[in-house]
């Protein structure tokens, strides 16, 4: 069985349904019209994700296709082909499969400039005749789920005007169930004002839609057709924009900084994707599924079983790990036209790959600078991260600005900020940290700036770049202006640097004593990079060990947070290092074991770490709630490690094993070059548990 783990210790859903949009199945494997290779596979990972979705245990309630389920238009006389094709691709799934036409199922929307087929009342019939009705609605429990034809918006066609008080009736008669709103077209990518362009639709029904979208009784709208992923809030209700399981919309590749990889960005396999939504009495939680691009050649081809660990920051019990964010993670982009049907102008759209990241790490707690809770923009996306239980941390150079006001702290989610000041500056702006700590009821936490210490000049080399946060060595003679400083209440804690160097086994211990001692709180910064400014770290085994480390520890003592510094790779400037996701936005291992190790354990309250059995590198060996484990890393994977702790200790899983590896090759030799990079993992990283240990 292909299982989907929730995070331990989260509730039970009322049920749980799939979203899968964009297919773009093709009229046979390895045929496609369009010149991309890519969509040349189509096929092959559609058959992949039902494959996937119908060994689910359990099985989803339903599923939803939003829409250009099929590949050619309707006017090819090769559509039908197709429609067979995906009905045939899609007969293995145990649960309803409810579709919606999308503009490669239908025409494209009306507009002048539109060189494509445009939907006309012909290929409606088609589609009807191929799938049954574009447009209706299904209520299971207390959800009421519409389906939307958003190719009849702006149509002018006689069935416009019919789905339009349709909908409306829908959404006005569900008094006391929830609506769910599915569409293939989203009414806007970034902001509701943008202009028309093939990715939206136009006025005026962009605001009616819009309106609805709004209504008191719509809790989610799901929408597809742009490829790419996008969340945003309407007031109360969420608006997720889905992947494609087929390509990338890779025009939207401008949002990296790289080179894009296959094909131009298009066969980008580490953002194909489709949503499991878990419904609960009050709310829901869409967890993003990545397929990779995974293929499946054959229609009797059984996919191997495999665990996938899902979780979200609202379903984690890890609040006092986190990460920075150094690199914008709100950037909005503009995207300029190449051809095609873009062609004039550009257009405007955020890029939301670090938020997806976050969220399939369970990671809660992120450091921001200062500067995103004085943006306008920024702040929006804090507050509504907030709602789904994101944290944030400010840090600051020098005391509070004055224009940080309490409401909008809190308004962001924000719980504690980081002063990063010389001593002397601390002693300068005592009574302003003060008194801002009083106003803004959030932790502070004094993060000292070195200046004029020997690290200066080590008598060949004179360094002028800034190290920031205590050392362990400056505890051992500083402790006492910091314990007066927390019994005055100026700060509650520090800032302590962690140099990746430094073995957290020996270090974490140190500082939860001095927290306990000391009565304050403390902050560990967990810095990736090397010693040299001029040379990469890439210690992926040394990442490893500290993010268990910290995990296990952060559940050891609740007065210390652990922050590592940072999110994405630094690949050009200072200090170049190998972080949790790369430069095209796409998880590391990294991400991979720091959200597994918070699904698995998110259910234990304490955690404590047997450090006489503990060995850096090697393994680490703890107890959950009581409960005995053991991880234990292996640079070179080792399958008779497997048996080299029975007795009271099974294998209860490998974080590394399933590390993009469930990749299908297809024989056709023309599309090796299309398949994902990412080689199966040296690293093995085992955790061992007792059998009274839940799955």
């Amino acid at each position: 069985m292909r299982s989907k783990i929730r995070p331990s210790g989260s509730p039970t859903p009322l049920f749980s349904f799939v979203v899968v949009a964009d297919t773009h199945v093709n009229e046979s494997d390895n045929v496609s019209s369009s010149p991309f290779e890519t969509n040349h596979l189509a096929n092959e990972r559609a058959r992949f994700v039902f494959q996937d979705i119908a060994a689910m245990d359990p099985p989803p309630a339903f599923v939803v296709h939003l829409g250009d389920i099929v590949h050619p238009m309707p006017a090819l006389p090769t559509f039908m082909q197709a429609v067979e094709q995906f009905k045939a691709i899609s007969a293995p799934l145990k649960a309803p499969l409810h579709v919606l036409p999308g503009n490669h199922d239908v025409g494209d929307k009306k507009i002048d400039w539109m060189p494509a087929d445009q939907v006309c009342e012909a290929h409606l019939q088609a589609y009807r005749n191929a799938f049954g009705k574009d447009y209706y609605s299904f209520d299971t429990k207390n959800i009421r789920c519409c389906l939307i034809n958003s190719l009849l918006i702006n149509s002018g066609l006689s069935a416009e005007q019919e789905q339009k008080t349709w909908l409306e009736e829908q959404i006005a008669t569900a008094a006391g169930k929830r609506v769910f709103l599915f569409m293939h077209y989203p009414p806007f990518v970034y902001s509701e004002a943008e202009r028309g362009s093939y990715d939206n639709l136009d006025e005026p029904g962009r605001s009616w839609l819009l309106g609805l979208m709004k209504n008191k009784n719509v809790e989610a709208s799901f929408a597809g057709h742009v490829h790419n992923f996008w969340y945003e809030q309407l007031d109360h209700a969420d608006f997720y924009m889905l992947p494609s399981t087929a390509f990338l919309r890779h025009d939207y590749s401008e949002f990296y900084r790289v080179k894009p990889t296959v094909e131009f960005g298009r066969g980008d396999v580490a953002k194909f994707g489709y949503f499991i939504v878990d419904v609960f009495e009050k709310g829901h939680i869409a967890y993003p599924v990545r397929t990779m691009g995974g293929r499946s050649a054959l229609e009797n081809h059984v996919l191997r079983d495999k665990t996938q660990r899902l979780t979200h920051p609202s379903t984690s019990t890890f609040t006092h790990v986190g990460v920075e964010l150094r690199h914008t993670w709100t950037e909005v982009a503009q995207i300029p036209a190449t051809g095609g049907v873009q062609e004039f102008g550009r257009k405007l759209a955020r890029n939301d790959y670090p938020l997806l990241a976050l969220w399939e790490m369970g990671a809660r707690l992120s450091k921001v600078t200062d500067q995103d809770v004085l943006d306008p923009s920024t702040h929006r996306r804090m507050h509504l991260l907030s709602k789904m239980g994101h944290r944030f941390m400010l840090t600051s150079l020098g005391a509070p600005k004055r224009d940080l006001q309490t409401p909008a702290l809190q308004q962001a989610g924000v719980s504690s900020i980081e002063i990063n000041v010389t001593l002397a500056g601390f002693d300068k702006h005592r009574e302003r940290i003060k008194a801002f700590k009083k106003d803004s009821a959030i932790e502070v936490f004094l993060c000292k700036l070195h200046m004029y210490d020997e690290s200066h000049y080590d008598g060949q080399h004179f360094s002028h770049f800034v190290k920031s946060g205590f050392t362990l060595e400056d505890l051992q003679y500083q402790s006492e202006l910091i314990q007066q400083a927390v019994e005055r209440k100026e700060i509650d804690g520090i800032t302590v640097r962690v140099d990746a160097a430094q073995d957290l086994l020996e270090v974490a211990p140190a500082l939860m004593h001095f927290a306990e001692h000391n009565n304050c709180q403390v902050l560990a910064s967990l810095k990736l990079n090397g010693p040299s400014i001029a040379e990469s770290n890439d210690d992926e085994v040394g990442l490893l060990h500290k993010i268990c480390c910290a995990l296990l520890f952060s559940k050891s003592s609740t007065r210390v947070q652990y922050i590592f510094d940072t999110f994405m790779d630094v690949d050009r400037g200072y200090y170049p290092r190998q972080a949790f996701i790369d430069r095209q936005f796409n998880p590391r291992l990294a991400a991979s074991v720091f959200g597994q190790l918070n699904s698995i354990l998110s259910g234990y309250k304490q955690i404590n770490i047997d450090l006489s059995q503990s060995h850096s590198r090697a393994q680490i060996t703890f107890s959950a709630d009581g409960i005995p484990h053991k991880l234990v890393f292996s640079e070179q994977a080792n399958e008779g490690r497997a048996d080299a702790y029975s007795g009271t200790l099974r294998l209860h899983t490998d974080l590394c094993a399933e590390y993009h590896t469930d990749i299908e090759h297809a024989p056709k030799a023309s599309h090796a070059n299309l398949d994902s990079k990412t080689a199966v993992p040296a690293i093995s990283l085992r955790l061992y548990a007792t059998n009274k240990v839940a799955p």
